[in-house]
């Protein structure tokens, strides 16, 4: 590879396929500038225009040409406005507005399945188009949010609200938290199975139509995993199922730069699950990470410093948590250590 970066100092490093490999070190060791600013410019190059495309701070890379996608997994909101949710979002709310336009009521005005968007069309509220809400401007203070005089935050005009599936509303339905939802539309899977993930990696508490700006950048960056999540079903016999990478078309390449932050030990640990099923599916995920927990369920550890800044950028050392252990100069190896010794005593 040779990346050579900022502080990289002309480094080497394999990324092993289908697997979680974690890019760990001291603060300005290199990690981030690996991670997203060589392997993954680098990647969204080739894989741009791999006629034309020349790789960014590095000599080059092999075997990029089993990946058929990379995606980086920030932080950064999944919508600007109040109008985008989890359940847009992630999907299911499509599947959703058909079972209302499906219903004898809905049928009858010959209505579809667009008059139970709020995004469009003629169900939605006409003051708040959608919203759920107003804003207010105030010249030199921050604008200010407030519930629809006309909808009470319902999004939709009081002629759609009078649909009902099972009994509920559109309006109703986003009301929902994540673990209602969940049992409510048990009978459906198209609906069923994202809603399950939401709960899986701790976000049964959140609204279906929750708007985006609300969310935490935490909440946002799992609810992308989700959306991933609810994409990968490996077909029985294919290469995934056998523990090898998948086919180009199908594989993806995940970035993640410290989605720790700020998350609680417990959710730490469904983000882990989250990870390890998004290389069960065939795919492999990079993590830049400070947390043990993390590194100690990584298959692949790639140290880098062994200090930060001038004294950084060097491979201090790659392979298993346990190999990395071994290594002297690691500060890493020497943390993960006692961490291992602690965990195998419990």
């Amino acid at each position: 590879m040779g990346a050579n970066l900022h502080n990289l100092k002309e480094i080497t490093v394999r990324v092993p396929l289908a697997r979680l490999s974690a890019v760990s070190g001291v603060s300005g060791s290199g990690k981030s500038t690996f991670a997203r600013d060589v392997l993954y410019a680098s990647l969204r190059a080739l894989l741009g225009t791999p006629e034309n495309a020349s790789v960014i701070g590095c000599r080059e890379i092999s075997g990029w040409q089993r990946v058929g996608r990379v995606l980086e997994v920030d932080q950064t909101p999944i919508g600007k406005t109040p109008r985008s949710c989890p359940a847009t979002y992630v999907g299911f709310w499509d599947t959703i507005r058909k079972l209302f336009a499906d219903t004898l009521e809905a049928r009858s005005h010959g209505w579809n399945a667009g008059r139970f968007s709020f995004n469009t069309g003629a169900g939605r509220c006409p003051l708040c188009d959608g919203a759920g809400q107003t804003t207010v401007e105030m010249n030199f203070l921050p604008d200010v949010k407030t519930l629809c005089e006309a909808c009470g935050g319902a999004r939709f005009n009081p002629e759609t609200l009078l649909v009902r599936w099972r009994g509920k509303s559109a309006a109703e339905v986003l009301a929902m938290d994540v673990d209602e939802a969940a049992e409510f539309f048990a009978a459906h899977p198209s609906i069923a199975h994202p809603l399950q993930l939401l709960r899986e990696v701790g976000l049964g508490y959140l609204t279906l139509g929750q708007p985006s700006p609300t969310l935490s950048g935490g909440e946002a960056q799992r609810i992308k995993l989700v959306t991933e999540l609810a994409k990968v079903r490996p077909v029985l016999g294919e290469t995934a199922d056998k523990g090898l990478p998948l086919p180009p078309h199908r594989h993806t390449l995940y970035v993640l730069d410290e989605p720790t932050v700020g998350l609680h030990m417990a959710d730490v640990e469904k983000l882990i699950r989250v990870l390890h099923r998004l290389t069960e599916a065939g795919h492999t995920v990079l993590v830049v990470e400070h947390d043990l927990d993390v590194l100690a369920e990584a298959d692949w550890l790639i140290d880098l410093g062994p200090e930060g800044g001038e004294d950084g950028g060097q491979l201090v050392a790659e392979g298993t948590p346990e190999g990395v252990v071994s290594v002297a100069r690691s500060h890493t190896g020497r943390y993960l250590k006692e961490f291992l010794a602690g965990r195998n005593v419990r």
